[in-house]
C-alpha cells in the first residue's frame, strides 16, 4: 500500500495554524475550549489533519479556506 502521508505538508499546515493562532493572541487552551480541537497535536505535526478540521479552524479564526491554503503554500 502507498503511504499517502505528506510529512512536509503536514508540517506546513501545523506551522500555519500556529502562526494564525499567535497572530490572534490565542492560547492552545482557548482554541481547545472553544472548538474541542487539540491544536497542540496539529501544531507539532504529530497527526494528519482532516479537511473538516481545517474548515472548523478557519471558521474559528475567521479566515477563508483559500487564504489558509495560500499561507500554507507560502511556507518554506
Amino acid at each position: 500500500m502507498i503511504n499517502l502521508k505528506d510529512e512536509k505538508l503536514i508540517k506546513k499546515i501545523g506551522t500555519t495554524i500556529k502562526q494564525i493562532r499567535n497572530e490572534l493572541g490565542l492560547t492552545q487552551e482557548q482554541v481547545y475550549g472553544d472548538t474541542n480541537i487539540h491544536i497542540g497535536r496539529l501544531e507539532s505535526s504529530s497527526m494528519n489533519i482532516s479537511v473538516s478540521t481545517v474548515s472548523v479552524l478557519c471558521k474559528y479564526f475567521k479566515i477563508k479556506l483559500s487564504d489558509f491554503f495560500k499561507r500554507v503554500e507560502e511556507q518554506k
